[in-house]
């Protein structure tokens, strides 16, 4: 994942300004352990800059998303994000338990995208890929 500051520069590179609302959501998100919600990012948020509002929080993180600096990904019945490498991709297996999520490694997806690909000639968009099921550690609690 790349540096804080490589992220700041990627934002003035592709012509961003670096507006306060907008670095002090990048660092909620960078700071953040795991995926946050957008809820949870406004709360870390106004900590430090109360007058954010809620809306700001959402557009700042789909424009993030959009370029590429944050994934998505549906924990339960919400969505949460963290910051991502944009020259990576990025994919997820959540718990229906615990909610957990856990990071799927590429070669996995591109091994699925191949075999989509060649079997039935279609290309699967994997920009936001999440597996759900069982963590092992509630697949051995409900195991008798």
């Amino acid at each position: 994942m790349p540096h804080h500051t490589e992220l700041l520069e990627l934002l003035r590179e592709r012509g961003l300004r670096l507006t306060p609302q907008r670095l002090f959501i990048l660092s909620a998100i960078a700071d953040g352990e795991g995926h946050l919600g957008v809820d949870e990012v406004y709360r870390k948020v106004r900590e430090s800059y109360p007058y954010i509002d809620i809306a700001t929080v959402y557009r700042t993180i789909h424009l993030l998303k959009k370029m590429g600096l944050v994934t998505e990904v549906g924990i339960g019945d919400r969505l949460h994000y963290e910051l991502t490498d944009p020259n990576r991709r990025h994919h997820h297996l959540v718990c229906a338990s615990c909610e957990n999520a856990f990071d799927l490694d590429p070669s996995y997806v591109e091994e699925f995208r191949q075999t989509l690909s060649t079997r039935y000639n279609f290309e699967p968009d994997f920009e936001n890929f999440t597996v759900s099921g069982l963590c092992a550690g509630c697949k051995r609690k409900e195991s008798p």
